[in-house]
């Protein structure tokens, strides 16, 4: 097993691209126009009450329940399922800050998802504790 990794040396990647998170009934198909390979994320999240689809807003269409201009940070190391305080460390900064999330985590990872109108205060608050690098289109 690996040695655990202290938040303070995990980096975080801003992810290029714009996402959408929609909200569909829960008894609704996967829709066709959701790409599940698209980049730089694309989930489908299901509960008793609705189906979340978070994915590039070029692929959303119009006139669905849904909030566009969110941007996703990746956690870039794997992470093991032992790990405790990672998400903690990542999303305390953020609260303080005053700035929304969205989380999704992966077998591997987590994702934070942030308004793009806060991108920048976002990066800063995470800086102190963390490498910041940014992938660009």
């Amino acid at each position: 097993m690996a040695p655990e990794r202290s938040p303070l040396h995990l980096t975080l990647r801003v992810l290029p691209g714009e996402l959408t998170i929609t909200k569909l009934p829960p008894e609704a198909p996967i829709p066709s126009w959701l790409d599940l390979s698209a980049l730089p994320l694309a989930s489908v999240t299901h509960s008793e009450n609705e189906r979340s689809i978070v994915c590039p807003s070029s692929s959303v269409p119009t006139g669905l329940n849904s909030e566009s201009g969110w941007r996703a940070l990746r956690v870039e190391d794997k992470l093991e399922f032992s790990a405790v305080g990672i998400l903690a460390a990542i999303l305390n900064p953020l609260a303080a800050a005053g700035i929304s999330i969205l989380s999704i985590s992966t077998f591997d990872t987590d994702y934070i998802l942030v308004r793009f109108s806060a991108l920048e205060q976002a990066k800063s608050a995470l800086a102190q504790r963390f490498q910041i690098v940014e992938e660009r289109l």
